[in-house]
C-alpha cells in the first residue's frame, strides 16, 4: 500500500513539475502559423473537479495517511485546515497512525456527492470501521479538491 501512495504521489508530483517547466530556446515558442484573431480562438471555461476526481482523491488521501506520509497528507488539507494544523504536528499524527494501525487499510467503498466546490466522501477504512467516514467536507481550491474536515 505503501508503494501505492508513493508512485500516486510521484506521479502528481511530476505532472505538475512537467506542467511548470518551460523552455529557455525562444524560438520553440514562436508559432509556426500566422497569428488567429480573437473570434477564430475557442474559448474554454474549466470545469470543478467531478465526483469521481473526488473520490479517486480522497482515496489517495487515506492511503497517504495510514501509510505515514505526513508531508503529503498535509498537502490535500484545505486552507482552512491547514491554518489549524501546524505541519510538524500533524506529520507527527500520521507517523503515529501508521505505527498504531499499519499502512494496509486503503479506502473501500468510497461514493462522493458533488454540489459546486463542495463535496461529501463516504468510505469504509478496511479493517478498521472506526474510521470509516459518511460525508466528510471536502472543497476545491485552486482547481484541486482539499480535505476540510477540520
Amino acid at each position: 500500500m505503501r508503494t501505492r501512495a508513493t508512485i500516486t504521489l510521484t506521479t502528481a508530483l511530476l505532472a505538475t513539475l512537467a506542467a511548470c517547466s518551460s523552455s529557455s530556446d525562444d524560438k520553440a515558442d514562436t508559432p509556426i502559423s500566422s497569428p488567429t484573431t480573437a473570434a477564430e480562438t475557442p474559448t474554454t471555461t474549466p470545469t470543478a473537479p467531478d465526483a469521481v476526481e473526488l473520490e479517486r482523491v480522497a482515496d489517495t488521501y487515506v492511503s497517504l495517511y495510514f501509510g505515514g506520509a505526513g508531508e503529503g497528507a498535509y498537502a490535500f488539507l484545505s486552507k482552512r485546515c491547514r491554518a489549524k494544523a501546524d505541519p510538524a504536528t500533524y506529520a507527527a499524527t500520521v507517523d503515529q497512525a501508521a505505527k498504531d494501525y499499519g499502512p494496509d487499510h486503503p479506502a473501500t467503498d468510497v461514493h462522493a456527492t458533488v454540489s459546486g466546490a463542495m463535496g461529501r466522501v463516504s468510505y469504509k477504512v478496511k479493517g478498521l470501521p472506526k474510521f470509516d467516514q459518511q460525508g466528510q467536507p471536502w472543497t476545491v481550491e485552486g482547481g484541486a479538491w482539499k480535505y476540510d474536515a477540520c
